[in-house]
């Protein structure tokens, strides 16, 4: 799995600096379309198809296939090809699980190290968002929100379990978005990180516990809590 940057100021920093110009480009294209379900799970996608749709070689679409496939985004098979990932119930379920015990129980490492950098962070992000809601952008309002998580759990400063955190939030935001009714109240959904910041401005270790893991027992929109399995049709 690949290792990403945090900053908040563009879509592509949340998504790995390793390969070519372009095929990051496709990469960042077709994560945007997994995401929100243009690609849908299980399409098949070709390399030639989509190395003749943005005017690229086989040989950078497959660079951007296999940085997806890290993500877990697409499944890549001999001989059978490459298909969107499958997005249930039980994947979200688990991986709200795991998420939710990364984000909640190193919090006294990430109350031990607020400072003034990680708060600038976090409102940048926290903006970031608003600005997002406010255009309509719920692709940009997702990867601000993964990169506001994903720089709150790096003051932990643990940086061997950050990576596993990062694949979570990509598929916990795929699932919400997928299953999320119509015309989502984005505004909101950005302002819902405001009292998790104040908790942690506040150093308020319980507090801040108990925020995380409501925000993301209850990712789509303010609905059921994913993990409970009762819940779960």
């Amino acid at each position: 799995m690949a290792v990403e940057s945090f900053s908040p100021s563009s879509i592509a920093d949340m998504v790995p600096r390793r390969s070519s110009r372009r095929s990051h480009a496709v990469f960042v294209a077709l994560q945007r379309e997994i995401v929100l379900g243009t690609q849908a799970p299980g399409l098949t996608l070709t390399e030639l198809d989509l190395a003749q749709r943005f005017g690229c070689s086989q040989g950078t679409v497959r660079e951007a296939l296999m940085r997806l496939s890290e993500e877990g985004l697409v499944m890549r098979q001999p001989h059978r090809g490459t298909q969107v990932a499958p997005c249930d119930a039980a994947d979200a379920r688990a991986l709200l699980q795991l998420r939710r015990e990364i984000e909640c129980r190193h919090l006294d490492r990430v109350a031990a190290r607020v400072d003034a950098p990680l708060l600038e962070d976090l409102r940048a992000c926290l903006d970031a968002m608003r600005n997002a809601a406010r255009d309509g952008d719920e692709y940009r309002l997702s990867v601000q929100d993964r990169a506001f998580h994903a720089r709150l759990f790096a003051a932990a400063e643990l940086p061997l379990v950050a990576p596993i955190l990062t694949r979570c939030l990509i598929h916990a935001h795929r699932y919400k978005i997928l299953n999320s009714r119509p015309n989502r109240a984005l505004e909101e959904t950005a302002e819902r990180h405001v009292p998790i910041l104040a908790a942690l401005e506040a150093r308020d270790v319980a507090a801040l516990g108990g925020l995380l893991g409501h925000h993301i027992a209850t990712i789509v929109d303010f609905g059921p809590d994913l993990t409970d399995a009762e819940e779960i049709a």
